[in-house]
């Protein structure tokens, strides 16, 4: 018992620590015939599971239940009364069980895309706020440990593949803070306007891009052309961060760090 337990905690930490959604499902109270009597499982979005609280038609009754928790981002209680056999219920002589489904607050992903100044002094302050950060830059020299010691993996190379590769949810927040509005490698060229097209059908929470409204203007015109949807341009948060007036690279990570708090408390 105490080995299940322990995984089931130590798969939710890690379930936390990648920022992916999952919720812990608990009995909290069983009477009468009742597959266990007291138990947690995990439950990730996509169904899989850690633990167990019984198996059979209950259990998954209840996976459905966490996933729909999760998707709506509420914990919830639940009560059955274990009597339908068609269910796979264990009959009429079946108990009642109550349990507690939590919804795990996902910790949030920061992408930073761009490991200039700005990027530097974002993943610091990011990384005071608990953020998970992920920092990509065609530059191998850009992303180095010490250049970003805070963060959780600093990805070189195509950064348009590593976008495409990289797992985004409605808890990824991407900060495009890149150089001229392009990246730049031994002639390999990506664009800003190449990111926001692999973002279009990604369920991230935010996008930020830095540059004056000439520049942004002329990189959504491009956008455009390649197929970017509106809906998603108008999403955009352009100049990047809230206007507080700053001007130096600390100034500018304070001032995306506070838009992207407004942005998750609903304030925006």
């Amino acid at each position: 018992m105490f080995g299940e337990i322990a995984r089931v905690y130590e798969a939710a930490l890690e379930a936390i620590r990648r920022g992916e959604s999952a919720a812990m499902a608990t009995i909290i109270e069983a009477k009468g015939s009742t597959p266990r009597d007291s138990a947690k499982m995990l439950v990730y979005a996509d169904g899989r599971t850690v633990g167990t609280i019984g198996g059979g038609g209950v259990e998954a009754r209840v996976v459905e239940e966490a996933r729909a928790a999760i998707a709506e981002g509420k914990s919830r209680e639940l009560d059955y009364s274990l009597v339908d056999t068609g269910r796979g219920d264990p009959g009429v002589c079946g108990g009642d069980m109550r349990l507690f489904v939590e919804v795990l607050a996902a910790r949030p992903t920061l992408l930073i895309l761009g490991g200039g100044h700005v990027g530097q002094a974002a993943a610091e302050m990011a990384g005071l706020l608990g953020y998970r950060t992920v920092v990509m830059d065609e530059r191998p020299e850009m992303v180095t440990v010490e250049r970003f010691p805070q963060a959780e993996a600093r990805l070189s190379g195509d950064v348009a593949q590593r976008v495409a590769d990289l797992a985004l949810t409605r808890h990824t927040y991407v900060v495009m803070v890149t150089p001229h509005h392009a990246l730049e490698d031994a002639g390999r060229h990506t664009s800003d306007e190449e990111i926001l097209a692999l973002l279009a059908d990604r369920p991230v929470a935010y996008i930020g891009l830095i540059g004056s409204r000439r520049r942004t203007a002329l990189t959504f015109e491009r956008a455009r052309e390649a197929g970017v949807p509106e809906s998603l341009l108008e999403r955009i948060h352009t100049p990047i961060g809230l206007d507080i007036g700053a001007e130096t690279p600390k100034e500018i990570a304070v001032s995306i760090l506070a838009e992207i708090i407004a942005a998750q408390r609903g304030r925006l």
